[in-house]
């Protein structure tokens, strides 16, 4: 088959860059002195036995962390960075990952090592059988695992150019065992690249001589973890691998197919009997060593150059003798021995090999990035630029194990740099960021849908759930947000239902709304849109303004909405309950956008300087947002005879607005357990009322300590649809109430343990 006369072809070249692809990456739990870890898998985890992102693999201290399959690189660093970020805050306190392939000193007696303590026990014999057979010791090196497929377009369009195959299931198998015979007989220049495991730490040889260190990779050798040199298969057919694999299994040679570890697996169904009836769907690459230099042990350079090697490979002539894959496993081990800072014995092939490959990217016209191929030559011509080579010139400047430690914790501390997002998401709104990191955290499987809309996709098994703005579910009828949106009839219901809500009307024009100034003269009024949410266009006057003033007031609420209400003035505090299927799970006293004067810098100064809280943000990114200095903040200085120019003096708090949604720069102040239960049982009467589930529902109350039965004890202001969560969760002060994980135990009741806290 003529692959590279297929690749040139017009309409398959637009989608020489189109895959799949998966990462598997394992790293050893260690402390912050470098040593591995005597705790159990993280709790905080869920069970690992159906854990989609994150599980155990040999040893109880090995975790592996497991991405989605995603159709572009992006997607894939996406995914790596979000199950990153939840792993390392997951920990212990004080653990971290390791983060290279060989691990840190081990303990003396081989038996010290710890198996995966898993549920199932056939999975506990397996690894048993592992120790016994191979060691404990070469079970506990990590790496990478890098699955690939091809696009599904490239591939289609490739089978309707030729005449050869005419079942696409075949053509696609002889494509990935083509690769596949040419990346065993060339993996050694992978190797050479990105092997990066020169040195081994105390212990890991006790009662086996290993290799002169400094070499590339400790783990691609033969001193590495690999099968025994009697387990040998072909891959000239599918059935002749798959037929090599039974007898190895039936002559004891392999306890079971999956026990086989070549560099390169070949991937169907979930077992490997079911290569024979679905074909090739993909390959795994098993020879990658971490990368140190990376925080996900692999670098987007590195998955980039795999995919167009892999394409290279594909057209490359391979030689027909049968012992090329056996002198490749030769050379590999040449270069895996080789000193890291030394020519390697095939220096001058691997310069040929790569202008081969630019000549391939040239006849393609591949968009490759100039600075990939500049680095990689690099690599080929001076060894110190290679992974290993550079990996061991850092490690001589202390020992490896204290650079190790270091590079390990610099990774722990970026993933808790701002807690309260998740890597891989930032550009979504924080809720949905945290009921993301706390479904990757117990193994809810995501799939974010619209990204901008704030739509995701969350399941367990067979249960489906859809979620948008982190709690609109299925569990709220559509009839209830609709209620809710609308100032007007949420007011009406709960008025209806027996509520105290305040009095007043709402307007459709300007010239309507200027003309009811008198109705509201004689006391304290609200301006507000009747539908928008998180607190805009929204001004407050607790006494009578002046007529210009209130006319602006107007004109700001009409610039969000359609139609406006203007209510009485409810003296007291405000207070936002959070009703979860009909129980009060949060509560929060907001307190409105102000800063404090120190006698010295002007409002607007001081608005810049508590803006500079880490904690506060901008379009719901953070927990708090910043203090504007709009149209609104400007009114209610005015209100108060300040403007952004005045300096207040000193101690004396101003207020830059009335109302005191954190979305305006307010601060969040939790007091779930300071409220007594007759209010509680208020709050889920009025959301029953609207039909809710879940809700945010708004009170003002003069005095807590009163019974809510009292006259004038309350008044709902109003009922959110999509209330915020990131405030409860982390508020300016008081305990956080983890809301998300209240949502996930509402929508998958039947995962309580496994999503529990």
């Amino acid at each position: 088959m003529d692959y590279r006369a297929l690749l040139l072809e017009g309409n398959v070249q637009p989608f020489l860059w189109k895959a799949r692809y998966g990462i598997e990456r394992e790293s050893q739990r260690v402390t912050e002195a470098g040593q591995l870890v005597v705790t159990d898998h993280p709790k905080a985890l869920g069970n690992r036995t159906y854990h989609p992102y994150i599980q155990t693999d040999f040893a109880e201290t090995q975790v592996e962390l497991i991405t989605p399959v995603c159709q572009s690189i992006p997607e894939l660093f996406r995914y790596l960075a979000a199950i990153h970020d939840v792993c390392y805050r997951s920990l212990e306190d004080k653990e971290m990952l390791w983060p290279l392939s060989m691990p840190p000193r081990l303990p003396q007696k081989e038996e010290e090592i710890r198996l995966a303590k898993l549920e199932k026990f056939e999975d506990v014999l397996y690894r048993r059988y592992l120790a016994k057979t191979y060691g404990r010791r070469k079970q506990m090196m990590s790496g990478i695992h890098f699955n690939f497929e091809f696009g599904d377009e490239l591939l289609q369009r490739m089978f309707a150019k030729q005449t050869e195959e005419k079942d696409y299931q075949q053509f696609k198998t002889d494509v990935y065992l083509k690769v596949t015979r040419n990346y065993l007989s060339y993996r050694w220049f992978i190797t050479y690249l990105f092997g990066a495991s020169p040195l081994s730490e105390p212990n890991f040889f006790v009662g086996a001589a290993g290799p002169k260190e400094p070499v590339r990779s400790l783990r691609n050798s033969s001193f590495g973890y690999k099968n025994h040199d009697d387990v040998q298969v072909r891959y000239d057919t599918l059935p002749h691998y798959l037929e090599d694999l039974r007898q190895m299994v039936e002559d004891g040679k392999l306890s079971k197919e999956k026990e086989f570890y070549s560099s390169v697996r070949l991937r169907g169904g979930k077992k490997v009997s079911d290569l024979e009836q679905v074909g090739i769907h993909y390959i795994e690459l098993r020879n990658l060593d971490l990368n140190p230099f990376a925080p996900y042990g692999i670098s987007e350079e590195q998955v980039a150059f795999l995919h167009l090697y892999l394409l290279f490979l594909l057209v490359k002539e391979e030689v027909t003798d049968e012992k090329a894959i056996k002198k490749g496993s030769l050379k590999n081990n040449v270069v895996s021995l080789e000193h890291p800072l030394q020519e390697s014995a095939y220096q001058e092939e691997a310069k040929a090999l790569f202008a081969e490959l630019k000549m391939f990217i040239q006849t393609t016209r591949m968009d490759v990035s100039e600075e990939l191929l500049e680095q990689v030559q690099q690599a080929i011509e001076d060894p110190t630029k290679t992974l290993a080579g550079r990996w061991y010139q850092q490690a001589k400047q202390q020992t490896q194990a204290k650079e190790a430690t270091a590079i390990g914790e610099s990774y722990e501390q970026k993933a808790w740099e701002k807690p309260y997002q998740l890597a891989g998401f930032r550009s979504m709104e924080l809720s949905t960021q945290i009921l993301l990191f706390d479904a990757i955290q117990k193994g809810l499987s995501v799939n974010v849908l619209d990204e901008e809309d704030q739509f995701v996709q969350l399941s367990a098994q067979e249960h489906v759930e859809y979620v948008k703005n982190a709690n609109m579910t299925s569990k709220d009828t559509y009839i209830a947000p609709l209620i809710m949106a609308n100032k007007t009839v949420t007011k009406k219901v709960l008025a209806q239902a027996g509520f105290v809500v305040p009095s007043g009307g709402e307007y459709e024009s300007e010239e309507q709304a200027l003309a009811a100034f008198h109705e509201y003269s004689d006391h304290g009024f609200v301006v507000k849109p009747k539908t928008t949410n998180y607190g805009l266009g929204i001004s407050i006057f607790k006494d009578t303004p002046a007529f210009a003033d209130f006319q602006e007031a107007v004109r700001i609420a009409f610039a969000e909405d359609t139609a406006i209400l203007i209510e009485e003035f409810l003296p007291g505090t405000e207070y936002r309950f959070f009703v979860i299927d009909g129980q009060v799970k949060a509560i929060l006293l907001r307190v409105p956008a102000n800063v404090v004067g120190d006698g010295v810098h002007s409002i607007a100064e001081l608005v810049a300087e508590k803006n500079n809280d880490p904690l506060r943000g901008t379009n719901h990114r953070a927990p708090l947002e910043c203090i504007q200095l709009g149209d609104l903040e400007k009114l209610m200085l005015k209100e108060q005879g300040y403007t952004p120019t005045a300096v207040p003096e000193e101690g004396v708090t101003v207020y830059l607005r009335e109302n005191s949604n954190v979305s305006t720069g307010g601060d969040s102040i939790d007091v779930t357990d300071e409220f007594p239960e007759d209010y509680k049982e208020l709050a889920i009467s009025a959301v029953a009322a609207l039909g809710a589930v879940i809700s945010g529902i708004d009170l003002i109350i003069p005095d807590k300590n009163q019974s809510a039965s009292n006259p004038g004890a309350y008044g709902i202001i109003e009922a959110n649809f999509n209330p915020a969560m990131h405030m409860h969760v982390f508020p300016y002060s008081g305990a956080g109430q983890r809301l998300t994980m209240d949502v996930l135990k509402l929508l998958f009741p039947e995962r309580i343990k496994e999503i529990g806290q």
